[in-house]
């Protein structure tokens, strides 16, 4: 593979640092399609290589990190334990009308609950729609979250959250990396997909955030 070759890694570190199975960089493993599951393990384990080379070749090799750089945070995320076994509610934030009224009511009436072993504790799970966060997060795919309530000083900088921003009196919710910010009280919105663009609002804007600590995804075969 070229990019192993760029990176001056060993197949090896290759399988280790993605999980995939040894083989899969054999010619004829290639040749073969490649879903979009081991897209994303991929490009999990390397960020900074372009998606759209990935798929089809084309392009530049790497993307720049600007947006995944995580520099000057002014502390480390501390270690939170987890939990054994826990039970998480499942919301529809449609059915809630937003972000902000799910939190404040969303102990009524989850879709269902999730039960899930070995996470941190978590105070919710809603359904991502877009492809903002593509291959990470598609459509349909389900994140589990935890509240923050002193929005301004608990911001992880380079950390992924659901975020509720108001924009011009309507609510806008999104999966969204969240980086600092070079205008003043500001923080920056960066997605995964490349086709998204990164987007500063301020910080007083935002109306409700909460920390994502773990995704699921469900393949069906149709």
């Amino acid at each position: 593979m070229q990019y192993i070759d760029h990176k001056d890694i060993t197949k090896q570190d290759f399988f280790k640092k993605t999980g995939l199975k040894r083989g899969f960089l054999d010619a004829d493993k290639l040749n073969a399609s490649v879903t979009d599951i081991f897209i994303a393990k991929i490009i999990a384990a390397f960020p900074e290589l372009n998606i759209e080379w990935l798929i089809t070749g084309l392009g530049e090799m790497t993307k720049s990190t600007r947006q995944y750089d995580t520099a000057d945070n002014d502390f480390s995320l501390a270690y939170e334990p987890k939990m054994e076994y826990q039970t998480v509610p499942l919301y529809d934030i449609e059915a809630y009308a937003g972000l902000v009224p799910l939190f404040k009511n969303g102990v009524e009436k989850p879709l269902e609950h999730i039960s899930i072993p070995g996470i941190p504790k978590c105070d919710g799970a809603v359904h991502v729609t877009g492809d903002s966060m593509y291959p990470l997060l598609k459509s349909g795919d389900i994140v589990l979250y935890k509240k923050i309530n002193n929005i301004k000083d608990n911001i992880f900088f380079g950390e992924m959250y659901l975020i509720s921003v108001d924009m011009d009196g309507e609510e806008y919710v999104a999966v969204k990396y969240i980086n600092k910010s070079e205008l003043k009280d500001h923080i920056k919105l960066v997605s995964y997909n490349q086709y998204h663009a990164e987007r500063d609002i301020p910080l007083e804007k935002v109306r409700a955030l909460a920390f994502i600590k773990a995704s699921i995804r469900i393949n069906s075969m149709n």
